[in-house]
């Protein structure tokens, strides 16, 4: 059994503050260790249900915020940014069982701590065939494409409930309850520890590879804050504007897709101005 571990810093525990999560900030050095904590949880609990393999890729920011030498030692982790696959990584060489997003948190546009999908702002809302989607739906679209279900969701009260959505089958462990954008009920590393680790255990059964389905096309919404962004990410071949500052593009499978998402989003955020957006 391998289990891949797509580690996301926003949901992670005792997370609630842009500071909390930006490198480099008094906050975020002391929100590592918490983030630490929980996907380490989530290695050990896998570990003990029977695991032969966890393999943990960085998801958030610069992918360089988990701390290595706090991990269980069987574990292995990719870190460092520029991935075919982004937050999934790993997921495409058929040899992964299930897939936990740990630390996730909702999409841009909906009710949640740190909401946002990809970019921390500029974005104001995203749907995948007509359906309201954040990180944890863009990235379920490629792991279904490569037969990998979705095993486990950590991340505040909002993103457990939103990923009943896409992924219903997931266990989900809610570290923190939600009060505003910037705000949570938070219980502490210990506790959300322990719930983390015992959810791994339970979730471990679900990791069952399935023959990967004939990929499909998949049409993808992007709702900007500024109309000059729809002029940025229509520079990515095969994204057109559908309104005054949307754009949409098709893709013919979710690899494609996801990969598009990321191009787009690296456009618009060349296309940001620090005062004005």
């Amino acid at each position: 059994m391998k289990i891949l571990i797509s580690a996301d810093m926003e949901g992670a525990t005792g997370v609630t503050w842009p500071a909390d999560v930006l490198p480099g900030t008094p906050q975020w050095e002391r929100c590592r260790s918490m983030f630490t904590s929980d996907v380490d949880a989530a290695v050990r609990g896998f570990f003990e249900a029977g695991a032969d393999e966890v393999l943990i890729n960085e998801a958030h920011w610069t992918m360089r915020n988990l701390l290595l030498e706090k991990l269980d030692e069987r574990a292995e982790m990719i870190t460092g940014r520029h991935k075919s696959l982004s937050m999934v990584e790993g997921i495409q060489h058929g040899d992964v069982d299930g897939v936990a997003y740990i630390g996730y948190h909702t999409g841009a546009g909906s009710e949640g701590v740190l909401a946002h999908t990809y970019l921390a702002n500029s974005l104001t809302g995203v749907w995948a065939d007509g359906v309201r989607a954040g990180e944890g739906c863009l990235n379920t679209l490629v792991a279904t494409e490569f037969g990998v279900p979705v095993i486990l969701v950590t991340g505040d009260d909002r993103t457990v409930e939103d990923a009943k959505g896409y992924a219903p089958e997931a266990l989900g462990v809610a570290v923190k309850d939600h009060v505003s954008r910037y705000a949570a009920v938070c219980r502490p590393p210990a506790r959300t520890a322990a719930d983390i680790r015992e959810a791994a255990r339970r979730a471990a059964p679900l990791a069952v590879r399935r023959t990967p389905p004939e990929p499909e096309p998949h049409t993808v919404e992007i709702e900007f804050d500024a109309e000059h962004l729809v002029g940025a990410a229509t520079v990515v071949p095969g994204v057109e504007r559908t309104g005054e500052r949307r754009v949409a593009y098709t893709a013919p499978s979710a690899y494609e897709t996801i990969r598009c998402f990321k191009a787009v989003t690296t456009v618009v955020s060349a296309a940001v101005e620090e005062q004005y957006g």
